[in-house]
């Protein structure tokens, strides 16, 4: 090419008859492409990249609400646990070591207290803690006593008589603490450590009662 000469788009091949691109115009469209594709990547580029940021970010939330605990509770069972445990060791650790009762209302306290571990001691004894002998045989002696199951003296007079000559006391200790005869064994408290000795007594005294007839 010199100068005042035009460029031209292609030239002819004279022996196989094709037109072949001129290099100059073959190197704009190139460049071209190029810039487009560079355009285009760029894009994609960024559009991952806010992608990537935005699940950073709900990934951070989530995690900052149901396993680091941000106070809110209501983002379900895993931070109402951890929000609960904290506030249990909290108050444990402002709790009082003590009480001090003072004067009438000292008193009332004192004696709502003792009503308190009262109610609470009979939920923990057996059948909520009756002296109904009753009561007890049925729920549990009877299921030996009635049939002579483990070599249980037989449920009459006859068979309970030699034991009931032996004295209340005897009988009552043998109930509490267990005993070995020779026909079978007599486990303590009747198979129930939840018995209290006043419960077992009062068993006691109704199966006399009821075989010495």
């Amino acid at each position: 090419m010199t100068d005042g000469q035009s460029v031209k788009p292609a030239a002819r091949d004279r022996h196989a008859g094709l037109y072949w691109p001129d290099p100059l115009v073959l190197a704009v469209r190139m460049k071209n492409t190029d810039a487009t594709f560079l355009k285009n990547f760029s894009l994609l580029v960024a559009g991952l990249a806010a992608f990537t940021a935005v699940l950073i970010t709900v990934a951070w939330n989530a995690n900052a609400r149901f396993y680091e605990g941000t106070g809110d509770t209501s983002g379900g069972g895993i931070a109402q646990e951890r929000e609960a445990g904290r506030k249990a060791e909290a108050d444990a650790r402002i709790a009082p070591t003590a009480v001090v009762f003072h004067g009438d209302a000292g008193r009332q306290a004192l004696i709502a207290a003792a009503e308190a571990a009262k109610a609470a001691a009979v939920q923990q004894v057996a059948y909520g803690g009756t002296l109904d002998g009753a009561v007890i045989y049925d729920a549990l002696c009877g299921a030996c006593h009635k049939t002579g199951a483990g070599g249980a003296p037989a449920a009459t007079a006859e068979a309970w008589a030699p034991r009931i000559a032996q004295g209340l006391d005897t009988l009552v200790k043998h109930a509490i603490e267990g005993f070995q005869g020779q026909a079978g064994l007599m486990p303590a408290r009747g198979g129930n450590p939840a018995l209290t000795d006043e419960q077992v007594r009062a068993t006691v005294e109704y199966m006399v009662a009821k075989y010495s007839k």
